[in-house]
């Protein structure tokens, strides 16, 4: 080969280098740009995604149906949020301990069960001081004028529900064995039910049962009295620990949301008539009669979020009045043999930090 083939054979080589490279670079720029293209693809995804909770609530007369019913927290904070009504504390809590619920209402018996059986929730808010909101009513004609009379007569009661744990209390108070009344574990709606029939003669239970029995029954007991000795009953709400402390900024929200709508309800009650947009929510979410809303409303005390964070209720660690409350209910029930073991501290299931937060 002469030195004029070989400078050819060299540039040909030379000029196939520069197409491979430049083709190797073409390459991987439009490597660089798939993957980018797809980044933002995944972005754009992810980004409209929303964040997921299940929360249980039961068909209690309160001001925040109306906020469940509006999708109000739904709006404040981008969530899609699952609402699972439940007709007592014991079902809510079976389903947070499946995992079926992230947060659930239940009243403070049921919330004193939970975690005295170890369950990792914790009442964040007050739904509701229940003062003489929950009662127990006889029915009429079946011979019941004293708690005496209640001897041989059969109560129905949502078990491990406040009402539960009033109605023992109130037996224990009047000196009546609990073997010599006939209890029976019935939902509200079953209560109602068996009411009309004739198969109970009494029943410890709260709206809209309650009105519903009333009817033809009289009030012999309220929770009312009975928190004025000593045994305080409240509606909260549980959220598992874990989910609330990854979703700060929801719970922050959340307790704002249930302050606003209380506090507008305290602002002015005669705007929560029975032909209210209000009233409206709360008789679509809870099967109550319109015309017995308002009454059942005024028997509740809701509290504000100062109020909340005060000792008297989820502040003050070990002396906070929610975790007093737990603890005496916890040792109330376990020494009427319905709970196995108490706790030695309920402050650790207490969390105020979220009002704390909603305050500043």
């Amino acid at each position: 080969m002469n030195n004029i083939d070989s400078r050819l054979v060299l540039k040909k080589i030379s000029a196939s280098k520069e197409k491979l490279l430049k083709c190797i670079a073409l390459s991987g720029y439009m490597f660089s740009v798939i993957l980018v293209l797809g980044a933002m693809v995944i972005s754009q995804e992810l980004m409209g995604q929303k964040k997921k909770v299940a929360i249980g609530y039961q068909g209690l007369v309160n001001p925040w149906k109306h906020a469940i019913n509006k999708k109000t927290i739904e709006k404040a904070t981008g969530y899609d949020i699952a609402w699972q009504r439940f007709d007592s504390g014991s079902s809510v809590i079976s389903a947070m301990a499946s995992g079926d619920l992230q947060l659930g209402v239940s009243g403070s018996s049921g919330i004193a069960s939970a975690m005295s059986r170890g369950l990792p929730v914790e009442l964040f808010w007050v739904l509701e001081d229940i003062a003489d909101a929950e009662a127990l009513v006889v029915r009429k004609g079946a011979g019941i004028i004293t708690p005496q009379d209640l001897k041989g007569k059969t109560i129905g009661v949502p078990f491990a529900a406040t009402t539960h744990f009033h109605l023992l209390f109130a037996l224990e108070q009047f000196k009546i064995p609990e073997k010599s009344v006939k209890i029976l574990n019935m939902q509200p709606n079953a209560i109602a039910s068996a009411w009309s029939s004739g198969t109970i003669d009494a029943a410890f239970v709260w709206d809209p049962a309650l009105g519903k029995i009333k009817k033809s029954g009289d009030v012999l007991i309220t929770s009312g009295l009975l928190n004025s000795w000593g045994k305080a009953t409240f509606d909260g709400v549980m959220v598992n620990a874990q989910w609330g402390k990854q979703n700060k900024d929801f719970m922050v929200k959340l307790v704002k949301i249930i302050d606003e709508i209380d506090s507008s309800y305290k602002k002015d009650p005669s705007a929560w008539s029975p032909r209210s947009p209000m009233v409206a929510s709360i008789v679509k979410l809870s099967g109550a009669d319109a015309k017995s809303v308002p009454a059942t409303l005024a028997l509740y005390k809701f509290l504000s979020l100062k109020e909340q964070a005060s000792p008297a209720w989820l502040g003050g660690g070990k002396n906070s009045g929610a975790a007093r409350a737990l603890k005496f209910t916890s040792e109330f029930l376990k020494s009427q043999k319905k709970l196995p073991t108490v706790q030695k501290d309920y402050s650790k299931f207490v969390n105020p930090q979220y009002v704390q937060a909603a305050l500043k």
